[in-house]
C-alpha cells in the first residue's frame, strides 16, 4: 500500500511540475517574466488592431514593461481592456496618457506619454488614452488623396506619350537624326584624314619657321652687339658741338654788335650795299657800251 501511494504521489507531483514548467515556459516564450516584480495598470481602447500580448510598453522609445493581458470589457461594450505590467520603480503621473502605436516591422506597442503632475496614479488604476492614427492610417490619409489626384495626370501623360509614339513625324525625325549622325561621322572621318595628311606638313613648316626665327634672333643679337661697339658717346659729343656752333652762329646773326648781325639787322647798310651793287651794274653796262673810254691801247 505504501509503495502504491508513493508511486501515485510521485506521478501527481511530476504532472504538477510538468504543468508548471509548461505554463511558465509558454509565458517565457511570450516574453513574460513571471518572476520579475511589476506594477499593473489598465488602459482601454476602442480598437487594438495589431496589438498582441507581450507587446512592449515604452516611454520615449525605452521599454519599461509589456502587455500582460488583452480582454474585452463586457461591462463597457465597445472597449477593450489591456493590462500593462511595468517596472516596479516606475511612477506614472495622473495626467499621463497611453498611445497605441505601431510599426511596419514589429507591429503594435503601447507608448506612455508622461505628464508633469506631482500626483501619481495608484497601482492598478486606469491610464488615460488617446486615439492616434496608426502608421497605415496616416499613410492612407496622406498618400491616397495625393495618388488619386496624380492618377488622372498619369493617364493624360500616358495618352500623350502614346500619341507621340504613334505620330509618323517621330519616326521621320529619328530617320533624320540617323542621317545627321551619319554626316557627323563622315565629317569626323574627313577631319581625321585631313589631320593625318596636313598636320605633319604644318609641323614641318612650324619647325622651319622656328629655325628662321632662331636665325633672325641670332642676327639681332649680333646687330645689338655691333651697336654697343659703336662710338656713340663720341658721336653725341660731336653732335652737341655742332649744335653749340649753330647756336652761336644764330646768336651772331641776331646780335646788333657783330658783323653778321649788322649785315642782317642794319637796313642802312643793306641799302648801301644795294646802291653799290646798282652802281657796279651801271659801271659794267657803261664799260660794255664804251669800252674805249676806260681802256686805251697805245702802240709804240
Amino acid at each position: 500500500m505504501k509503495k502504491t501511494l508513493s508511486k501515485e504521489l510521485i506521478i501527481g507531483l511530476s504532472v504538477i511540475v510538468a504543468i508548471l514548467i509548461l505554463v511558465f515556459g509558454i509565458e517565457y516564450l511570450k516574453g513574460i517574466n513571471m518572476f520579475s516584480p511589476a506594477n499593473f495598470y489598465y488602459v482601454k481602447y476602442g480598437n487594438v488592431s495589431g496589438l498582441e500580448v507581450s507587446a512592449p510598453v515604452t516611454i520615449d522609445g525605452y521599454k519599461v514593461g509589456q502587455v500582460r493581458e488583452i480582454t474585452y470589457d463586457y461591462d463597457n461594450p465597445g472597449k477593450i481592456k489591456v493590462l500593462l505590467a511595468v517596472n516596479k520603480k516606475l511612477r506614472v503621473p495622473d495626467d499621463s496618457y497611453a498611445v497605441l502605436a505601431s510599426t511596419l516591422m514589429s507591429g503594435g506597442y503601447i507608448d506612455i506619454k508622461m505628464g508633469s503632475s506631482k500626483k501619481m496614479l495608484e497601482v492598478g488604476a486606469d491610464i488615460a488614452t488617446k486615439e492616434v492614427p496608426g502608421l497605415m492610417e496616416a499613410l492612407a490619409a496622406d498618400v491616397v488623396p495625393a495618388v488619386n489626384s496624380i492618377l488622372p495626370r498619369i493617364d493624360s501623360l500616358l495618352y500623350n506619350l502614346n500619341r507621340i509614339a504613334a505620330d509618323p513625324a517621330l519616326s521621320q525625325s529619328i530617320a533624320r537624326l540617323d542621317g545627321i549622325t551619319g554626316n557627323i561621322l563622315s565629317v569626323t572621318h574627313g577631319l581625321d584624314g585631313t589631320i593625318k595628311r596636313d598636320v605633319p606638313a604644318v609641323m614641318r613648316n612650324a619647325r622651319s619657321i622656328t629655325t628662321r626665327l632662331d636665325t633672325v634672333s641670332a642676327n639681332l643679337a649680333a646687330l645689338s652687339s655691333q651697336l654697343r661697339q659703336l662710338p656713340i658717346s663720341t658721336t653725341m659729343d660731336n653732335v652737341n658741338e655742332v649744335t653749340a656752333n649753330l647756336v652761336r652762329f644764330s646768336d651772331q646773326l641776331n646780335s646788333q654788335t657783330s658783323t653778321l648781325g649788322k649785315l642782317n639787322n642794319d637796313p642802312e647798310l643793306y641799302d648801301r650795299l644795294n646802291k653799290v651793287s646798282a652802281d657796279i651794274d651801271s659801271l659794267v653796262l657803261d664799260i660794255k657800251k664804251n669800252p674805249k673810254r676806260y681802256i686805251s691801247i697805245k702802240l709804240f
